[in-house]
């Protein structure tokens, strides 16, 4: 195992620049396909969903892979496997939890569907599925089990289930692998191309990537601290920044870091600082293995214009990085009045595509995505009356693009 320190202080940097030589299109719409809807409920092939008012009261996460959907439904303690006809393959539940008493009334239980897991936990929502179909998902530990670090400012309670298919072989993972100690507040958590399982945390000073080896122990530590972030050059004194994400490249020992950068805005006429402007956001590459910070790239922000007093005012917004894909498409998504805006960047051949993807956000109470290797976005979308699977398909955009 490896714990990295990473070294900043003698590296420039230099981005690429979307702009002026970069190959780009007009924004286009992509249709949306719908796989299946999902009734409210406690039975096996629905979702209990009771209060969306709450902070941290909705435990939803969806999870695509090779055509399958992998749905988490914290509130009811439960991972489905659905084929993309909406069929239920698999149910993974805690054996403490509703749905198991009325499987266990039930005298029609298929025991090729049905699993029960004996981990007493909390499901808050993330998961993921690696090419061995080894499901992952995050937990939060009873609070009695939970630890504080020394100095009190961390609280270490959530830790990842690992099971196979047929769960035959459960168990969690904390920061030092099978049976280790809890992890701090769980971003997300990833699976690589190699079935190597990442998890992201967070911490007072930035993010706490924990990146294991196929055996599940530790393979890296790697500490994205806010202190260390690289300044954005030509403004190395005059911004603050942000570290919004922190996602693993699929096929190397890589991290994405997003960084929006600011400054503050001082009112002319009093001279007194009176709030912050968007100057930019970067992506940087972090090298696991030399601990240093690549040539970063320029992501364009999301332009939306408004009127005020005859006149035409332009807010630039910064997108939220959703991931990569294996040919290296970095994706950006943002919410619209009318549905999402997302934005495809690739610094290798210079190009950038724009789509817009339609919702009715009326009708949508709560929404999640997830994005496949090849660049599929699926979405599980929260609705008044169901909850529904849907995906757009900007994989088939993408092979178009690379045909050329």
């Amino acid at each position: 195992m490896k714990k990295l320190k990473l070294l900043l202080t003698a590296i420039s940097f230099t981005s690429i620049l979307f702009t002026g030589c970069i190959k780009s299109e007009t924004v286009k719409s992509i249709s949306e396909n719908q796989l299946f809807s999902i009734p409210y409920g406690n039975f096996e092939e629905q979702l209990s969903v009771t209060d969306l008012n709450t902070v941290g009261a909705v435990r939803l996460g969806i999870y695509m892979r090779d055509g399958f959907v992998y749905l988490v439904n914290g509130e009811s303690r439960k991972v489905m496997e659905f084929n993309s006809f909406g069929d239920l393959l698999t149910l993974f539940y805690n054996e403490d939890s509703d749905i198991a008493k009325l499987i266990s009334k039930s005298n029609k239980a298929d025991k090729s569907i049905h699993h029960e897991i004996s981990y007493p936990f909390d499901y808050p929502g993330k998961i993921a599925v690696d090419a061995n179909k080894v499901i992952y998902t995050v937990c939060t530990i009873p609070r009695e089990s939970q630890e504080q670090s020394k100095d009190g400012t961390m609280l270490y309670g959530q830790t990842v289930l690992r099971f196979n298919r047929d769960a035959s072989t459960v168990e969690f993972i904390g920061q030092e692998g099978p049976g280790g100690t809890p992890f701090p507040y769980i971003d997300n958590i990833y699976t690589t191309n190699n079935n190597e399982l990442v998890v992201v945390g967070t911490s007072t000073e930035g993010y706490m990537v924990y990146w294991f080896g196929t055996d599940g122990y530790l393979k890296y530590e790697i500490p994205v601290l806010t202190k260390d972030a690289p300044k954005l050059k030509g403004k190395e004194d005059n911004c603050f920044y942000s570290i919004k994400k922190v996602i693993p490249d699929l096929y190397t020992y890589r991290l994405y870091v997003d960084i929006d950068y600011y400054t503050t805005y001082v009112d002319e006429g009093s001279k007194v600082q009176s709030g912050i402007n968007f100057v930019a956001s970067m992506l940087y590459p972090l090298n696991i293995d030399e601990g240093v910070y690549e040539e970063p790239v320029s992501i364009p922000p999301y332009e939306e214009s408004v009127i005020v007093d005859y006149s035409r005012l332009t807010y630039k917004i910064p997108y939220d990085f959703l991931g990569v894909t294996k040919n290296g498409w970095k994706f950006f998504i943002i919410k619209t009045d009318d549905g999402f805006n997302v934005e495809m960047l690739q610094s290798e051949s210079q190009r950038i595509l724009r789509r817009h993807f339609t919702a009715d956000h009326s009708n949508i109470l709560f929404n999640t995505m997830t994005l496949s290797d090849d660049g599929i976005i699926s979405a599980l979308y929260i609705e008044k009356e169901m909850a529904r699977v849907v995906w757009y398909r900007t994989d088939s955009l993408i092979a178009a693009i690379l045909e050329k």
